[in-house]
C-alpha cells in the first residue's frame, strides 16, 4: 500500500531556468556588494565564486558533496570588504552573506513557474497521501521559491541537500524521508526527473520511482530503471494507481 510520496522540486514540480555564469549575474551581485563596502569586480567575483565552490566540494569528506552558497559569499565579504574594520562583526557578515546569496539567485534566474497541472494534482493527492519534498539545492533559495509558488502547504517537511552537506543519490537523503514519515520503503514512491540522483538514489533503498521526463535532469540510465515514466505532471495519479494495483 502506498501511503507517502517523496517529491524532487526543481525539474519535477518547479520549472526553473537559471544561469549562474551569465555576466549580468556577477555585475548585479558585485554592484550590490559595493553598497556594503565590499569592493570586488564582477570578473573577480566570478573567479572567487567558482574557486570557493570547487574548494568546498573538494574539501568535503562526503561522496556526493553539496556546497553552501551562504558560506561562499561570507568568505568573499570577509576578504574583500573595504570599510577598514578588521574586526568585522561576524553576525552581520553572516546576515549580509545570506542577502547577497539571494541577490545572486535573483540575478541568475530567468524563469520560475510550476509545471502545468501541478497545483490541481497536488490538491487531489494530499487528501490520500502524506507528501514531503526531498531535493538537491540551497535552502536559502528553495524555501522562498516554494513560498512564492504557493507550494509550502502541500509538503509536511522540506529536506534540502545544503542543510546536510551532501546530496542525492546519497542514501541518507532518502532514509531521512522515511524517518520523517515513519514509513517503510515499500509504502512510498519517489517522484523525480533525474535518473541518477532520483531513480538510482531511491532504488538503493528499494523505493519505487516515478520518473518525470521533463525538460531538465539526467535522462540516461544509471543502474536502475524507474517503475513508471510520465511525460507531463498530470499523468502522476495514473502512475500511482498503476503501481498501487501492481503492489
Amino acid at each position: 500500500m502506498i501511503r507517502g510520496l517523496f517529491f524532487d522540486l526543481n525539474g519535477t514540480v518547479i520549472d526553473i531556468l537559471t544561469n549562474e555564469w551569465d555576466d549580468q549575474t556577477y555585475r548585479v551581485t558585485a554592484n550590490f556588494l559595493s553598497y556594503s563596502h565590499v569592493d570586488i569586480a564582477p570578473e573577480q567575483l566570478r573567479e572567487e565564486y567558482a574557486k570557493l565552490n570547487r574548494r568546498q566540494r573538494h574539501d568535503s569528506e562526503e561522496t556526493y558533496p553539496e556546497f553552501d552558497v551562504g558560506a561562499i559569499f561570507e568568505d568573499i565579504i570577509l576578504r574583500y570588504h573595504t570599510d577598514g574594520d578588521t574586526g568585522r562583526d561576524l553576525t552581520s557578515t553572516h546576515a549580509l552573506a545570506e542577502i547577497v546569496a539571494t541577490v545572486f539567485r535573483a540575478a541568475s534566474r530567468f524563469q520560475l513557474r510550476l509545471y502545468p497541472g501541478v497545483t490541481a494534482i497536488l490538491d487531489k493527492l494530499r487528501t490520500d497521501y502524506r507528501m514531503i519534498a526531498v531535493s538537491d539545492g540551497q535552502e536559502l533559495w528553495a524555501r522562498p521559491e516554494m513560498r512564492s509558488l504557493g507550494l509550502e502547504p502541500y509538503f509536511e517537511t522540506l529536506l534540502i541537500s545544503s542543510t546536510f552537506g551532501y546530496r542525492k543519490p546519497d542514501r541518507r537523503m532518502f532514509e531521512m524521508g522515511l524517518r520523517e514519515l515513519d514509513m517503510s520503503a515499500s509504502e512510498v514512491l519517489f517522484i523525480g526527473n533525474d535518473m541518477y540522483r532520483d531513480v538510482y538514489g531511491a532504488a538503493q533503498l528499494g523505493i519505487r520511482t516515478v520518473f518525470f521526463k521533463s525538460n531538465q535532469g539526467d535522462q540516461m540510465p544509471h543502474g536502475a530503471e524507474p517503475d513508471y515514466i510520465i511525460y507531463n505532471f498530470e499523468e502522476l495519479p495514473k502512475a500511482i494507481r498503476f503501481l498501487e494495483h501492481r503492489g
